[in-house]
């Protein structure tokens, strides 16, 4: 040969010589090894479905009333077509299109559902769209010159479901969840805790403030610090509570007294001592006693009355004092019982005009929800333009009185737990 030439031809190309090399691999059983190449087939081997393509026209709610004004069809049962003439006319039908006679426009055309989302997507959020609320949007909508039925309902609806809407609503200030008061049982049986500051510093370098409040007495214990140590607030525990009012039944942290010390600024450390004093002394609305007579027996001398002597001062009597001293501690459980029963009333008004104003929200596992953006998170070149809720979260356990636990869509578990208050649902 001059020349010879080796070219790949795949199989699916050269069907005849593929089946010849496959035909020495096969089955050598007798009667199974044929050599014909190609085999037609009498009848099918494979049973077929016979499908039939049909075509009808959707049904929509102008289906009925255009064959009314078209074809004057009505319904057999007479009510509903005395309903679908009083219907029809307000109803036109122009150029095969229906529209609805209004009052904002003269004619609106009336859309179905496909051509209704639509319209609500370009009004809403297209070119000319300004996010809108749900009246407006309608509003807009009218203006435009369209109707359908539900337009108000599909108006909210598809505004509470815009994710931009929803991401930058306002955050709800109105409380998710009732008012929990906490009662005392006896007192000193619950305190409460809380940290206050960094105040200016004071003698000692003091700067942080750490108050405790009994719960039924409303006696407070505060104490200035340097730092805040564990070491330190169990210092404070043992020298102001545990050694004079014995082991609470349990401590609660939250807030309490800050306004005569911010007027002190670097001297407030000083000022502490007649602040707690002027506290102690002074009765409170909750139990219409002062907090000192809850926890002696009987009221203090305040220094008014050594500069202008009073009655009790004038006349005073040690040994009548004495056994008046005793007497009031013997009747003390009375005195603190009425207490507690104005406190619980106390309680029950504020609870009563708290939840007027409620907003209840309440959530599931798996509930997906937006959480309110702290300006801590918030991205500082974004400015006014910030989100006002973080992007949705999982609902991942759901706790007692409003506390969630919440995770990313990813499965990342957001570390502390979330109350209702800073949740709101996720519409999509």
């Amino acid at each position: 040969f001059d020349d010879v030439q080796v070219k790949h031809t795949p199989g699916e190309r050269n069907e005849r010589a593929n089946q010849l090399a496959r035909l020495a691999s096969s089955s050598r059983k007798p009667g199974q090894l044929r050599t014909t190449l190609h085999l037609d087939l009498a009848t099918p081997s494979v049973k077929t479905v016979e499908c039939m393509s049909v075509n009808e026209p959707q049904q929509t709610w102008m289906t009925e009333i255009m064959d009314y004004i078209e074809k004057g069809k009505q319904p057999t049962d007479p009510s509903a077509a005395k309903k679908l003439r009083t219907q029809a006319a307000r109803y036109s039908v122009v150029s095969g299109e229906l529209y609805r006679r209004g009052f904002s426009t003269p004619l609106l055309k009336c859309l179905d559902s496909a051509q209704a989302d639509y319209v609500l997507r370009e009004v809403h959020a297209g070119i000319c769209g300004s996010h809108s609320g749900g009246r407006t949007l309608a509003a807009k909508v009218l203006r435009a010159g369209y109707y359908w039925p539900t337009l108000k309902t599909d108006c909210a609806e598809f505004v509470k479901r815009c994710i931009p809407c929803q991401c930058h609503g306002n955050i709800i200030h109105a409380s998710a969840e009732e008012l929990h008061s906490i009662s005392a049982p006896w007192p000193f049986a619950l305190w409460g805790m809380d940290i206050l500051g960094p105040f200016p510093l004071a003698k000692g370098q003091c700067k942080f403030l750490l108050v405790a409040i009994n719960y039924f007495t409303k006696w407070i214990e505060a104490e200035p610090l340097a730092t805040i140590t564990a070491n330190m607030v169990q210092k404070f525990l043992w020298k102001n509570i545990i050694t004079r009012f014995g082991i609470p039944y349990a401590i609660i942290t939250d807030n309490e007294l800050k306004k005569r010390l911010g007027d002190s600024k670097g001297a407030w450390a000083e000022e502490l001592i007649e602040v707690l004093w002027a506290y102690r002394c002074t009765t409170q609305s909750t139990t219409k006693e002062t907090p000192f007579r809850l926890t002696y027996g009987t009221d203090a001398i305040i220094p008014v009355e050594v500069g202008e002597p009073s009655f009790r001062r004038i006349h005073f009597d040690e040994a009548n004092n004495n056994l008046s001293l005793q007497a009031e501690i013997d009747v003390i459980e009375e005195v603190r019982d009425k207490a507690h029963i104005v406190a619980e009333a106390c309680k029950q008004r504020m609870s009563r005009r708290f939840n007027s104003t409620l907003s209840k929200r309440c959530f599931k596992e798996g509930d997906l929800v937006w959480r309110v953006q702290g300006s801590a998170r918030h991205n500082p070149r974004e400015g006014k333009l910030a989100a006002n809720w973080d992007d949705p979260f999982r609902i991942r356990h759901s706790l007692d009185n409003g506390a969630y636990k919440l995770k990313e869509l990813s499965g990342k578990v957001i570390p502390r737990t979330w109350n209702s208050t800073h949740l709101k649902a996720y519409f999509s």
